[in-house]
């Protein structure tokens, strides 16, 4: 094999791997912001399920990214581990479509497809079509890369010592082994087995030694998704553990199948002449096969996995922590699905931080009528943890955003970004309120009866308005509308509280320090109206964008 040979294999490789890129970054633009929906909607059923993997990794030539997906979904709380055991093993069905592909030459009409979706993504102007176009391009970059790694193997079929190598692979376990590190490296089965088709086309290999070692790329697909579970939820990691387990019970069946009965002469007598084919038609019957027999047990799968990692049981929570969002580090944010991931994790952090600021604005009132010194404590140590949160949030948000490459998209996480500064906002006035109390214990002021109801009276406002903003509503248009209406009626109190207060002073029932301790609360009071506002308009941007 000359530098040339190795120099094509590399670069037909790079346009494989780029190619399904490409098809995951269109198919991600395409349907990333329905993704939640089409998955709620499909995976309550096994077979559906199934066929959801089995079609999304069709689309995207790779079951590694279809699981990462996962692992996201499952991590962020959008699917059940149950629901994760049906879309693992249809992507496994799925992956299994570009080798059948590869078989058929499709690759022979890869320039036209690549030049289809080029041209769609230079001469038209619709942001869709440009989308459907890198879809195009990325099948076709695909197999020219393909084909430019057969070119590059053919020579291997004269060298002695190369198939000397390949014939080891006979022995289950080494082929099994080679299979599986190869897979690992290059993190894409789709790739390793498109170059095991390669190999078996110049014939450096037969389907006898090939078996064992696609069994093993079975295997190494899983790699990517384990790196992807580094720092997620038990469950996130638990679809991990069905992946591998999946994988590997196959493999065991039909290394055993292999060994004991005439299966490799049975596949090869299915396509004699094309050695392409018939690793091809192996792959597709391994996972199917395996999927079929392993429906029925997707609750022991769950039940195994979980027995592997079992939870830890009730453990106090060590400092502020994010729950939901994936750690990006570990997954390309340009991976399928990492879009809708990040965006249901906001979602769910955003929740998490607006409780937080809720209670820290309705135990402010307590603490200031009250002079609650401890509950105070409480007050600032929830604020510290919303002060983390909006600067992780924010964080995430910059990275995210930084990939995505719709409009909508883009103007989700904008509006997420104003969102979580308005949310620590509201814990910002809440920390106010509560240290006026301080004030009021060192200078001995004392408030009238009048005032201190209506401070109840603004603590009862606040409690509404936060149940509003925390409302699961069927018409957005109509809950803005109430959020505004009592943002109206927080200004409207505040005016009348303040005229009252006035009264209060030329009747002297007020002191000067007094009055301008409830003033200064007052303005906390109609502030926390604003933000509120203002998170209800971002909502409704959110809710154009999604197309709602």
């Amino acid at each position: 094999m000359t530098f040339t040979d190795v120099m094509s294999l590399l670069g037909g490789l790079a346009l494989f791997l780029y190619g399904m890129q490409m098809m995951s970054s269109g198919l991600e633009s395409v349907a990333g912001n329905k993704m939640k929906q089409i998955l709620e909607k499909l995976t309550a059923n096994r077979f559906l399920g199934v066929l959801v993997g089995a079609g999304i990794t069709a689309v995207i030539q790779s079951s590694s990214a279809t699981t990462v997906m996962v692992v996201g979904f499952v991590n962020s709380g959008m699917m059940t581990l149950r629901q994760a055991v049906w879309i693992i093993m249809g992507a496994n069905i799925g992956t299994t479509i570009t080798g059948q592909l590869i078989a058929l030459d499709v690759g022979a009409f890869a320039p036209i497809i690549a030049f289809v979706g080029v041209a769609m993504i230079v001469f038209l102007k619709n942001e869709k079509l440009h989308h459907i176009g890198s879809i195009l391009a990325g099948l076709g970059v695909l197999f020219i890369g393909m084909d430019m790694m057969s070119g590059a193997m053919k020579p291997l079929a004269n060298s002695k010592e190369f198939v000397g190598l390949l014939t080891k692979f006979e022995n289950p376990l080494l082929g099994i082994l080679a299979g599986t590190v190869f897979t690992a490296l290059i993190q894409s089965s789709s790739a390793s087995v498109g170059i095991l088709q390669a190999l078996a086309n110049s014939g450096a290999i037969g389907l006898g030694s090939a078996a064992f070692v696609l069994f093993g790329q079975n295997i190494g697909t899983c790699v990517t998704a384990l790196l992807a579970s580094i720092g997620t939820s038990r469950n996130a990691r638990r679809t991990t553990v069905i992946h591998i387990s999946f994988n590997m019970i196959g493999t065991v069946i039909f290394t055993t199948l292999c060994l004991v009965t005439p299966m490799i002469v049975f596949i090869e007598g299915l396509t004699p002449t094309n050695p392409s084919a018939q690793i091809a038609n192996l792959h597709t019957t391994f996972n199917v096969v395996t999927s079929l027999l392993l429906i029925p047990f997707g609750g022991f799968l769950t039940f195994l996995a979980e027995k592997l990692l079992p939870d830890k049981g009730d453990t106090k929570e060590e400092g502020p922590t994010l729950l939901y969002l994936l750690d990006l580090s570990h997954i390309n944010a340009d991976k399928l699905g990492a879009a809708t991931i990040s965006t249901e994790g906001i979602r769910k952090e955003l929740q998490r931080m607006l409780d937080m600021a809720r209670e820290n604005v309705i135990e402010a009132f307590w603490v200031f009528a009250k002079k609650d010194t401890e509950q105070f404590k409480e007050i600032e140590q929830r604020e510290a943890y919303v002060d983390f949160l909006n600067k992780e949030i924010s964080k995430y948000i910059t990275k995210v955003a930084a990939y995505e490459n719709t409009q909508s998209g883009s103007q989700q996480f904008n509006s997420y970004f104003t969102i979580t500064s308005n949310i620590e906002r509201l814990s910002d006035h809440a920390i106010n309120i509560a240290g006026y109390s301080r004030i009021l214990e060192e200078k001995q002021i004392q408030f009238s009866e009048e005032a201190e109801k209506e401070i109840w009276q603004m603590q009862n406002v606040c409690k509404s308005l936060f149940e509003l903003l925390q409302e699961k509503y069927d018409d957005i248009v109509d809950w803005h509308s109430r959020v505004a209406g009592m943002e109206q009626r927080i200004d409207d109190l505040t005016k009348d509280f303040r005229s009252n207060m006035y009264e209060r002073i030329h009747k002297g029932v007020c002191s000067d320090e007094g009055s301008i301790l409830f003033s200064e609360m007052l303005t906390d009071f109609e502030r926390i109206g604003d933000h509120a506002l203002n998170i209800s308009d971002e909502m409704v941007k959110i809710s154009m964008a999604e197309g709602h």
